[in-house]
């Protein structure tokens, strides 16, 4: 015998885009499913005595006054379970990569409570992203909050990417919530995906720029709701939201066709909490409850650097950082254009492997002093001191260490050493071309020498005399290598090439020749 269930029936009454009033209920709950017709499906966002304002997230026919509507006594719940593991979902949890339908394991409700404060730890592991500018200067741990900010095409996306593909057999999930992006911009992502095999541990909740407002709206509650059936099975999930700019424009438009009272840019009253509420459920539990965690990396777009615009600023004052891309930087081909003045981590330095804690502690105001000595150089004519030239190079090694092309995120144990190189000052005896090689060979170099003391830096995070010693040798031969076979400079000095010593390089490069 099929299972009792109560239900009303309405009739709507205006509709409004993609919010219909409906009338004729006699009770209801916010979050409540509403079904229409076939297949066009809703949930209640506020009602009043008189009507429930319906927000429309699946349309599958046209919608006119009138039109009967069905509510069930059950609240908005998406599906979850292992089997999302590798696949394309839309926040109703239907498939989108055509590899057939999903069978979930459990209901989970999206509006939840996050975890209390006693069920939670304080952060104790680190999220490796393989980006050396982020591992080094602006940690990360399991559990935290991260904000990615910056203008439009300065790789905020590609922050994210490379943190996902890095996560490769470290068992750490991956959730990638895409929101309000274009097919040809998912399409980009899903191929990426592909081609370094992440779909193994990642799962991406897709709400398209052509779906409704509604699913856009659902996509980021929807992959926290997934993570956390991961969460209670003591596991560690990593989410990246693109974007939160995107979810905020769709929340205005749904709350002003609900008619609720415009604030600073027309967005609600409420707009803080839409993320908040959200943003707290990231976390990094007890023992107790699993030891599992979920970590947060929200993008949030800018327009032409502003950080104080109402999203912005409501996102930077709930998270525990930021990491911030700076357009002028990107332009000048510093990638990942990382701000470090503006970039903080408010909690992963405690969590930072000791090794690159000890290393990378100074290089921040180091690299900072170096684009400020830049800019006073570049307005100087006299020549430079000795003490400057010194600071010069030191800080175009710096430079080139924290570049870093995408897609091919670097091992911590190789960060350790490439700082170390550069701590010693070993760096200095190379060209940059050579220094570039160094980052890409140098993991290997050691791994084939001394595989234990990898193994041994990788359990300990942190390195003793006797491991510097090695780190020492190996360089050292590493360097003399690379002497070797640098090929032999010409001397550029001709016959009579002294007659020129002291001839005005301006006055030479005017002067007619006769």
């Amino acid at each position: 015998m099929a299972d009792l269930r109560y239900t009303e029936e309405g009739r709507i009454k205006v509709i409004r885009g993609c919010i219909v009033l409906v009338e004729g209920f006699k009770s209801c709950i916010n979050g409540q499913v509403i079904k229409f017709g076939y297949g066009t499906k809703g949930i209640i966002l506020g009602f009043s005595e008189d009507e429930a304002q319906v927000l429309i997230i699946r349309q599958q026919e046209e919608l006119k006054t009138g039109d009967k509507a069905i509510a069930t006594m059950e609240p908005f719940e998406t599906p979850v379970g292992e089997n999302f593991i590798g696949r394309i979902v839309n926040p109703l949890g239907e498939t989108m990569d055509g590899l057939g339908p999903l069978k979930h394991d459990a209901m989970y409700p999206i509006f939840i409570q996050a975890p209390s404060i006693l069920d939670r730890k304080e952060l104790s592991k680190t999220l490796e992203t393989g980006i050396k500018v982020v591992d080094c200067m602006i940690p990360v741990g399991f559990g935290q909050r991260e904000l990615i900010l910056g203008d439009k095409m300065t790789g905020k996306t590609t922050i994210c990417t490379d943190t996902i593909i890095n996560q490769k057999n470290t068992g750490v999930l991956c959730i990638y919530c895409g929101i309000g992006k274009s097919h040809s911009a998912l399409g980009k992502v899903v191929q990426l995906f592909l081609d370094h095999d992440c779909f193994k541990y990642t799962m991406i909740v897709a709400a398209l720029a052509s779906g409704p407002p509604g699913q856009q709206y659902l996509a980021p509650y929807v992959a926290c709701s997934i993570a956390e059936y991961f969460l209670y099975k003591g596991k560690n999930v990593f989410i990246a939201f693109d974007d939160f700019t995107k979810h905020a424009w769709s929340y205005r438009e749904i709350s002003l066709l609900l008619g609720r009272a415009p604030g600073r840019d027309s967005y609600p009253g409420d707009i803080f909490y839409l993320h908040s509420k959200m943003i707290e459920r990231a976390c990094y539990l007890e023992d107790a409850k699993g030891g599992g965690s979920i970590t947060f990396f929200p993008i949030v777009e800018t327009l032409e650097g502003d950080l104080t615009g109402y999203v912005q600023s409501n996102l930077v004052s709930m998270t525990d950082g930021q990491i911030y891309l700076s357009a002028p930087l990107f332009g000048e081909g510093q990638k990942p254009a990382v701000d470090l003045g503006l970039s903080v981590s408010r909690v992963g330095s405690k969590v930072q492997w000791k090794a690159i804690k000890k290393l990378a502690g100074p290089l921040r105001l180091e690299f900072l002093q170096y684009r400020e000595v830049m800019r006073v150089s570049k307005l100087k004519t006299s020549g430079q001191s000795e003490e400057m030239q010194a600071q010069l190079k030191g800080g175009e090694i710096l430079t080139d260490i924290l570049k870093q092309d995408k897609d091919s995120p670097a091992r911590a144990e190789a960060q350790v050493i490439i700082l170390y190189a550069y701590t010693k000052k070993y760096l200095h005896e190379l060209t940059l071309e050579e220094v570039k090689d160094f980052q890409n060979k140098i993991f290997d170099y050691v791994n084939k020498r001394h595989p234990d003391t990898m193994v041994k830096l990788r359990e300990k995070r942190d390195y003793d005399d006797e491991m510097a010693k090695v780190f020492d040798i190996v360089i050292k031969e590493y360097i003399e290598e690379v002497k070797k076979v640098r090929p032999i400079e010409e001397d550029d000095e001709v016959e009579g090439g002294s007659a020129n010593v002291g001839v005005d390089t301006l006055d030479k490069a005017t002067t007619k020749k006769k």
